[in-house]
């Protein structure tokens, strides 16, 4: 799977974004806001993530996206986020391609499941590349507990 040619003014750059820019990113584009520790972590238990900043500032991240997975067959893409400033782009397309071509790379052989929570404004792009709603057959759940922040 290729990914999408870039916006001119723009560079894709695999890994993740600083603390800083990741929490910004979730919360100006909508997203719950994290808090530092929360943001720590989550870079860190990542499986594999991009970003993409302006050619002029390429540490300062305009958008990102990121796996958590096991890396045999189940995977989750998370943190989908473009900067208001920077939407309406294709950077969210040119993320999203990204990560699922490194899953169909380096997920073993076989077939792997990959989903995702998709937002109202993500499901366009999701579906466009190939995601579909899996209701009835599977419905997503949630429950959300509070963290005490204390490692073992």
């Amino acid at each position: 799977m290729a990914t999408n040619s870039l916006a001119a003014g723009y560079v894709l750059v695999e890994g993740y974004p600083s603390v800083e820019d990741y929490r910004n990113l979730r919360e100006q584009s909508g997203l719950s806001p994290r808090n530092e520790e929360q943001a720590t972590k989550s870079i860190a238990g990542s499986w594999y993530g991009v970003y993409i900043a302006e050619e002029t500032a390429p540490t300062k991240a305009v958008a990102m996206g990121r796996v958590i997975g096991d890396g045999g067959w189940y995977f989750i893409i998370a943190d989908m986020a473009t900067l208001p400033a920077h939407q309406r782009k294709g950077l969210g397309d040119v993320v999203l391609k990204k990560l699922l071509a490194e899953i169909e790379r380096r997920a073993a052989e076989g077939q792997a499941y990959v989903t995702l929570g998709a937002d109202p404004p993500g499901r366009k792009l999701y579906m466009k590349n190939g995601f579909q709603d899996t209701m009835p057959d599977t419905m997503g759940m949630e429950r959300h507990v509070q963290g005490q922040g204390q490692d073992q």
